[in-house]
């Protein structure tokens, strides 16, 4: 399957240089690719160029003008029926009625993949998202960041990306510490000892159940343990927590990586040497610090504070660079606003390093509110992703996550979600798979057999502008990929459902009077069954047969 935009924005490419050619049109550079948009009115067709208005000035002529030269030269092909120039500057193609029909059966020969890219293939893809801490259960923010990264790992794959889904468990460092004192004092709270937590322990009940679990277990036999045996309890435990977590989103890693492994095999140490050889790694004051102003940053920061302990700037360059030796083309962090300052730093590292980090993208995800009746049978508002997905369940959890850019706010309307009507979104495009269901089956039990149906016989508006939506999928995989940003596809999932719906009520399917047209229209159908689901499946989200 082609990315139908890019195709015809390399007719109006090839337009444009035939011109350029024959002397209509002056000889300034074009760019690189032409980019289209949908007409705000019918008349105008299927897709619109502003490419005339980008060229008016260094061509120094009038965009109305450049327009028509552009479509008059414009070469043959199947892809365009009626084209036209509109005001102020505006190339207007519809496509071409025949051959969007004929790509009813190219969909239904490809199957569920028809959409899919391949400019992927042969190349490996890493993913890192979640990576919280073996601290506490998971919270709505790391959900959004569990939806973001999982839907990028299936785009990315999607284009032919061999992938790897990876967990970062930051499991090192003072936070350890305080983790294993923070239940040792709640084991000790259960047997009835009277003491209480410093600011900085830990404070969640999550810790009390575990200390109260503990006692019923042990009784009195730990009561002499060490923090280091309480740290491996609750890390235990709370990890354990986060992967049911995980499982319920729908999401699978394949590695977990804990931060400790990179102290065991000697990679920080490593990082600090070659740092400090190359003259990037200077003490001050009793600290390491990087000197990340001599590679391009706003200012020198410290990888070991005066008391020994990493910042978390230095176990992240050994880590990256363990993710570049294993020889991943792409990788992907998918990273909470918290990291924005750091990531930075973290490259420059792995550059000094003495390796490429042009291929480390950092996707940034922000923070989330939830808006609504919050009220929890447990806390009295939502704290933990546990409970959102008890509230709403996972399918509209993973939905509403991607409804906004992840680099975006997020406000995550509560009452909306928990509304099981066309109203909540992501009903009203599992609906239309559902209903898809519904009208194949109807015509199964009204002799509509087989797949005889002659897709020359659809010409009607909505059916060509279904058509066109199951066609942009391709476009939106490639424009969700190139951006890596997934929330491309909830729009799109919500405007291919809303063109199901129109042509639904527009053009009747099952008609006993009209086998020919019915066979015909069944094929368009099932064509958009496989557009939808397949939609649904990037997503993570189910795509039921009934509702």
């Amino acid at each position: 399957m082609r990315v139908l935009s890019a195709s015809l924005g390399q007719l109006i490419l090839e337009g444009a240089q035939a011109a350029q050619r024959a002397g209509v049109l002056s000889g300034c550079t074009l760019p690189e690719h032409a980019h289209l948009s949908h007409p705000t009115r019918s008349e105008w067709g299927d897709y619109s160029c502003a490419l005339p208005l980008q060229l008016a000035k260094p061509m120094q002529q009038n965009p109305l003008e450049i327009a028509g030269q552009i479509e008059k030269y414009l070469p043959d092909s199947v892809l365009l029926g009626d084209t036209s120039v509109s005001a102020p500057g505006f190339l207007n193609i519809r496509l071409n009625g025949d051959w969007l029909a004929s790509q009813i059966e190219v969909i239904l020969g490809l199957g569920s993949a028809y959409a899919d890219l391949q400019y992927g293939d042969g190349k490996s893809a890493q993913v890192e998202f979640i990576s919280a801490n073996p601290t506490g259960p998971l919270t709505v923010g790391h959900g959004r960041g569990g939806v973001v990264g999982d839907s990028v790992s299936n785009l990315l794959a999607a284009v032919g990306y061999q992938v790897t889904r990876e967990f970062y468990y930051n499991n090192a460092g003072q936070q350890m510490r305080r983790l294993g004192e923070s239940l040792r004092l709640r084991y000790l709270q259960a047997l009835g000892q009277s003491v209480e937590l410093a600011e900085d322990h830990y404070h969640g009940a999550y810790l009390v159940e575990l200390g109260r679990g503990l006692y019923v277990e042990h009784g009195e036999s730990i009561v002499d343990a060490d923090w280091e045996f309480f740290k491996t309890k609750a890390e235990d435990a709370i990890a354990g927590n986060q992967r049911d977590t995980m499982k319920i989103l729908g999401i699978q890693m394949d590695v977990f990586f804990n931060e400790y492994s990179l102290y065991d095999d000697g990679s920080v140490d490593k990082v600090v040497e070659v740092l400090r050889d190359k003259g990037f790694a200077y003490e001050r004051d009793g600290a390491l610090w990087f000197a990340a102003t001599s590679l391009g940053g706003r200012d020198d920061r410290v990888i070991v504070k005066s008391g020994g302990e990493p910042t978390y700037r230095l176990p992240d360059i050994a880590y990256h660079c363990n993710k570049l030796q294993r020889g991943f083309d792409l990788v992907v962090d998918v990273l909470g606003a918290d990291h924005k300052d750091a990531f930075p730093d973290v490259i420059r590292g792995v550059e000094a390093m003495g390796y490429d980090g042009s291929g480390i993208k950092m996707l940034m995800n922000q923070f989330v509110t939830i808006k609504g009746n919050r009220m929890s049978k447990r806390s009295g508002n939502f704290v933990t992703l546990d409970e959102l997905l008890e509230d709403v369940g996972p399918d509209v959890v993973r939905f509403f996550m991607l409804m906004r850019a992840a680099g975006s706010h997020l406000d995550f309307d509560l009452d909306l979600a928990r509304e099981q009507s066309e109203k909540n979104p992501v009903y009203y495009v599992q609906y239309a798979h559902a209903r898809i269901c519904r009208v194949i089956e109807k015509a199964q039990s009204e002799g509509f057999l087989g797949d005889s149906g002659d897709v020359d016989l659809l010409c009607h508006p909505a059916e060509h502008l279904l058509i066109r939506r199951l066609l942009e999928l391709s476009d939106t995989i490639d424009r969700a990929v190139r951006e890596l940003e997934p929330h491309h596809l909830t729009a799109y999932a919500r405007d291919l459902a809303g063109s199901f719906h129109g042509f639904y009520r527009d053009c009747r399917v099952v008609d006993v009077d009209n086998k020919a047209l019915s066979l015909a229209r069944l094929k368009l159908v099932r064509a958009a069954r496989f557009g939808l689901a397949r939609t649904l499946e990037l997503l993570g989200v189910d795509a039921p047969k009934a509702m």
